[in-house]
């Protein structure tokens, strides 16, 4: 039967391939928001205190990473929708940062809290309305002027990742170093930011480091971010809630838990615009979010014993609800363990071979209010879901000429969702359907070292190598058919 869900589109779809998220707020720990303060302002100005935020999933035990360190030394916004690198017009929102280069470490974000750190403010804002927000980051040679008294990264540049091992490896930049990292209209959540004479806005930054980096086939890393943009003035946007057992009405335990929020991209696709993993108490809090939006909630996890669960969807759920338990069904069977989708993925201009960065998610289908709603799935974090097209020599047998090739793994549940509808402050999860588990597989290009810059028309398959649907198998290694993502430049 149909599952009946309110009007989920509250603010403006936007594009995902990967997750930086803007929201407006001066709040500190507790996501409260700031009050006017006119006598800090110049005449006829206003104020933006810009902060920022990550709810890791990819910090170990549930990654490889102990750290990411990023320094931004700007922060700029636009009022036009089309302004370029080198166009005239760019704000200075943080002129703090010009002298005084922040360091972040994106993964060192306590359970729950709501944000990292405070950038700073500018109190003399000409009134305007900013529809494109972009970051600028030190150079990892240091040759974009100050850089930090103290560096994290030793000799490693300014941006690295710290592995568990404890190894430093530079995060390679593009030229975003130098043009920024964009957060486009389309990726501000609840349209531009507007800023009035004496007003304060408060800007929030969520940098999602774990969708951001690709692990390349040399050993290094490179930067490929995602962002989006939105705003927050009060302490009440957030959404959270624990992740239980269904058969126990406990926390999930070992293992991983993982949480996303999401909305749909311009395709109707529900995509993950926030991710995190959930604490040991099963405990996640998304915050601060954009006023007036409007997330479905999508859970996965696998516990230490290697059970893996349904994925649990909550659709319609609006900013400030605390959801209360979410449970979560436990594959049962011969094998209780998830399933692998492991394929390939191509790239072409047509006449030649293409390099690009692929993001390739999982999708699984459900009827909302009539009609078919494919939604992401969390790939849980063994997973290789964000991968670098650079190279002919791994092509399989049958691939297209002239391109290139690389593999990708996605580790899923071998199950169908359980989904519930968000409705008069209660919401209820119906049980996995039986029968075949069937998912299709997604994947996005982008430009290497563009900063994430689009490229290529988007692949899709829901057939496995032999032409037959994908099925998800417990505990199995299918093949899907190949992801060729043609029109490249």
């Amino acid at each position: 039967m149909p599952i009946h869900r309110p009007d989920l589109r509250g603010s403006s779809a936007f594009l995902i391939s990967l997750a930086f998220f803007v929201t407006a707020g001066f709040a500190l720990l507790s996501c409260g928001g700031s009050s006017t303060t006119p006598n800090m302002m110049t005449s006829g100005m206003g104020s933006m205190t810009v902060t920022i935020t990550d709810p890791p999933s990819c910090a170990f035990p549930n990654g490889d990473f102990d750290h990411v360190f990023v320094t931004i030394r700007s922060v700029q916004a636009h009022t036009s929708a089309t302004a370029n690198d080198d166009s005239p017009g760019w704000q200075e929102l943080v002129p703090q940062l010009n002298n005084d280069p922040a360091q972040i470490d994106l993964l060192a974000l306590g359970n729950n809290a709501c944000l990292l750190k405070t950038l700073g403010s500018n109190t003399a804002l000409p009134p305007a309305t900013f529809q494109q927000i972009r970051l600028l980051l030190v150079a990892n040679d240091g040759s974009t002027g100050a850089v930090p008294a103290a560096n994290a990264c030793g000799n490693q540049g300014f941006n690295c990742v710290v592995r568990h091992d404890g190894s430093v490896h530079e995060l390679q930049l593009s030229s975003q170093a130098n043009t920024g990292l964009k957060i486009p209209p389309g990726q501000v959540v609840g349209g531009p930011i507007t800023v009035t004479a004496g007003q304060d806005v408060d800007l929030n930054i969520d940098f999602n480091a774990c969708a951001s980096i690709v692990h390349e086939g040399n050993g290094e890393f490179r930067l490929k971010p995602v962002l989006t943009a939105g705003q927050v003035s009060t302490n009440n946007t957030g959404i959270s809630g624990q992740v239980v057992d269904s058969t126990t009405n406990m926390p999930i335990v070992g293992g991983t838990v993982l949480v996303a929020l999401e909305q749909p991209d311009n395709t109707g696709t529900d995509v993950i615009f926030m991710q995190a993993a959930a604490d040991s108490g099963g405990n996640f809090n998304f915050c601060p979010l954009a006023s007036g939006a409007t997330f479905d909630v999508v859970v996965v996890a696998i516990n230490g014993a290697g059970v893996a669960y349904n994925a649990t969807m909550a659709f319609g759920v609006p900013g400030g609800t605390a959801l209360g338990t979410i449970p979560l069904v436990p594959e049962s069977g011969a094998s209780t363990a998830p399933a692998t989708f492991e394929g390939f993925v191509t790239a072409t201009t047509g006449s030649a071979a293409a390099m690009v960065d692929a993001s390739v998610s999982a999708l699984q289908t459900v009827s909302v209010d009539g009609m078919m709603h494919p939604v992401t799935i969390p790939a849980e974090s063994t997973s290789i879901a964000v991968i670098s097209v650079d190279s002919n020599s791994d092509c399989p047998a049958g691939a297209p000429m002239n391109t290139n090739c690389s593999q990708y793994t996605l580790i899923v549940p071998a199950s169908n969702p359980s989904v519930g509808v968000f409705s008069a402050g209660k919401i209820s999860y119906a049980a996995p359907a039986a029968g075949d588990v069937l998912y299709s597989v997604r994947a996005l290009g982008s430009v290497p070292m563009s900063g994430g810059q689009p490229d290529c028309n988007a692949a899709t398959t829901s057939l496995d190598s032999m032409g037959n649907p994908l099925k998800a198998l417990a505990g199995a290694t299918v093949t899907p058919k190949e992801l060729d993502l043609s029109g490249c430049s």
